[in-house]
């Protein structure tokens, strides 16, 4: 087992941990703490995967969905955080799908080779690239958008 897999495991394993000791206190402070740790997880796996290889990108995606399912089980009791929990399933799963689309691309232009159909391959490929990065883009934004609304809600006194 790599260095690296066997960190996202033990990342993985003690996140679900932490998760399951801490959904026995149910005020909103707790809520609100428990869903912003694992949007930061979230969000940390992408800012430390920025621009990394092929490999490392498959990884990040299979890291986000595993960051979509913790999302999915937090278990939260009050509606407005469940409201943002669901916005944030939805931008974890739509840019785990968007890294997936990206590092399938950019494995394509690897095998590409110097023909004209290696070139079509090369030309798709970079669409796809593109529209990728234009969805995670978007996705960024609404993820921003919807961290500024939640601590403005997780910062109102209950």
């Amino acid at each position: 087992m790599s260095v690296s897999h066997k960190y996202t495991v033990l990342a993985s394993v003690s996140l679900s941990i932490a998760l399951f000791i801490s959904s026995c206190s149910e005020n909103r402070a707790s809520q609100c703490q428990r869903l912003i740790r694992v949007v930061n997880a979230g969000t940390s796996l992408i800012d430390k995967n920025k621009g990394t290889q092929v490999i490392t990108s498959i990884q990040l995606s299979k890291d986000l969905e595993f960051v979509t399912k913790s999302l999915k089980e937090l278990n939260l009791k009050d509606p407005k955080l469940k409201e943002f929990q669901s916005g944030f399933v939805n931008i974890f799963q739509n840019l785990s799908q968007a890294v997936a689309v990206a590092a399938r691309a950019l494995g394509a232009t690897k095998t590409a080779g110097a023909s004209a159909s290696g070139r079509e391959k090369i030309q798709k490929a970079r669409a796809e690239i593109d529209s990728a990065l234009t969805t995670a883009t978007t996705l960024g934004k609404q993820s921003d958008t919807l961290v500024n609304q939640m601590n403005k809600y997780c910062s109102q006194s209950e």
